[in-house]
């Protein structure tokens, strides 16, 4: 196996541990550092299963905590909008404006969380509704084209009541669901069948992170975890602007 292949499995396996233990992030982990090696394209049919398969065992476990209510009512309506416009403007951008347009986004969502976790910002007043529905279609959006939806709906939800369990648990349905739809995409685009040998030789890191995840969740000092993840962010994110 090839030095990128090695690489791309330690982004993995960081990307979903993470996951496991705040209920979002793979995806956007996973892919700001895979951009660095591999064109994006080519790395979503190999994410998107991986994380459904994930998602799907955490929701299993953890089912109970869901909040349907905001899952049915507000998060994924708009999601699904947003998913598949995303997913149809998909094919008139070009690598580079991708690789551009995700870098701007995980900037400024790093950025911001940094901003917020080291000036200890007080949490902000209750979202709109409308506000609400703006922004988990927007989401939706940026999960069509990157498969990354996570923090413009983490951004969405900061207002809500959920403790970190319910959170978590909320948020990994949502991504087994549009995940499992974008997945069936990729099936029908051909993009599925040519990366299932990557997404099989991959799919064991899921079990190790899953596992240092569930253990993470209960006893890791958050502030300090994300602090790590966001510094980290903030220079793939600066690599895939300046990045040929």
């Amino acid at each position: 196996m090839s030095a990128t292949t090695y690489a791309l499995g330690a982004f993995i396996l960081l990307a979903y541990t993470l996951e496991a233990i705040t209920g979002f992030g793979s995806i956007v982990i996973a892919l700001s550092l895979g951009a660095l090696l591999l064109p994006i394209d080519q790395l979503l049919p190999v994410l998107v299963p991986l994380n459904i398969c994930m998602t799907g065992f955490l929701v299993s476990r953890h089912w109970r905590l869901i909040d349907r209510r905001l899952l049915l009512g507000m998060i994924l309506p708009g999601m699904a909008i947003g998913t598949l416009a995303g997913y149809l403007l998909l094919p008139y951008l070009d690598e580079v404006s991708l690789k551009r347009g995700f870098g701007v986004l995980i900037l400024w969502f790093a950025g911001r969380e940094l901003w917020r976790l080291q000036r200890k910002a007080p949490a902000r007043e209750h979202t709109p509704n409308w506000v609400m529905r703006l922004a988990t279609t927007a989401a939706g959006i940026c999960h069509g084209l990157f498969a990354s939806g996570g923090p413009l709906l983490v951004f969405a939800l900061a207002t809500t009541t959920l403790d970190k369990a319910r959170l978590r648990a909320t948020l990994v349905s949502v991504w087994f669901s549009l995940n499992s739809l974008l997945t069936l995409a990729f099936l029908l685009d051909g993009r599925l069948v040519p990366a299932l040998p990557q997404v099989l030789l991959y799919a064991p890191l899921l079990l190790v992170g899953v596992w240092l995840g569930e253990r993470l969740h209960r006893r890791i000092d958050e502030r300090h975890f994300r602090i790590a993840i966001y510094a980290l962010l903030l220079i793939t994110g600066t690599l895939l602007l300046v990045g040929p």
